[in-house]
């Protein structure tokens, strides 16, 4: 079959034809650009939930290092504290646990008291794994803990909750050993 002489024109003319080249580049740029957009989006707020969670932990055990004695409502008011840090964030998911863990004249580490937030509180008594240079024999150390599941806000690139831990150690300040009054 052949085309006319208009038709051939018409599709000489199509042919050189740029006007929608813009439009159709950006139809086809625009959701890569929502992706990225998106992604950003949810690793900048993870990244800075994980910040928080990171806060959290050592602003607990340092609050509770400071002390030589404290109490259970005042290990409960520093998870009170590490909410208050958590905050524009859900407060729901962050579970905290501050543990003193003593060790003995040989060395072997085990807990002082525990409290929990969340998690359960470690026994009293329990064997601890500690790293040797942590705390030398006859010495203490804070263990402070914070988990938190981290959920996206729009799960558009990041569909699954994401679990931030953070564990620091700090040495007591004022006494060889924070000891709890009531615990």
């Amino acid at each position: 079959m052949q085309l006319g002489r208009g038709a051939r024109a018409a599709l000489r003319r199509l042919r050189w034809d740029r006007r929608g080249v813009a439009a159709l580049e950006f139809a086809l740029i625009v959701p890569i650009l929502f992706l990225l957009y998106f992604g950003v989006e949810e690793l900048t707020l993870a990244v800075m939930t994980e910040r928080r969670v990171a806060h959290t932990a050592s602003t607990v055990g340092d609050l509770v290092a400071q002390a030589a004695s404290i109490t259970q409502a005042q290990v409960g008011d520093a998870f009170a504290i590490g909410d208050a840090i958590v905050y524009p964030f859900p407060t729901t998911p962050l579970q905290l646990r501050v543990t003193s863990i003593v060790a003995d004249a040989k060395g072997r580490t085990t807990v002082a008291w525990s409290r929990g937030d969340g998690l359960a509180a470690l026994a009293k008594g329990s064997a601890v794994a500690v790293s040797s240079n942590l705390v030398a024999p006859n010495e203490s150390v804070i263990m402070a803990e914070a988990h938190y599941l981290y959920t996206p806000a729009t799960s558009f690139v990041v569909r699954t909750s994401i679990p931030f831990n953070e564990t620091y150690y700090l040495r007591p300040r004022l006494s060889d050993q924070v000891v709890c009054a009531d615990c």
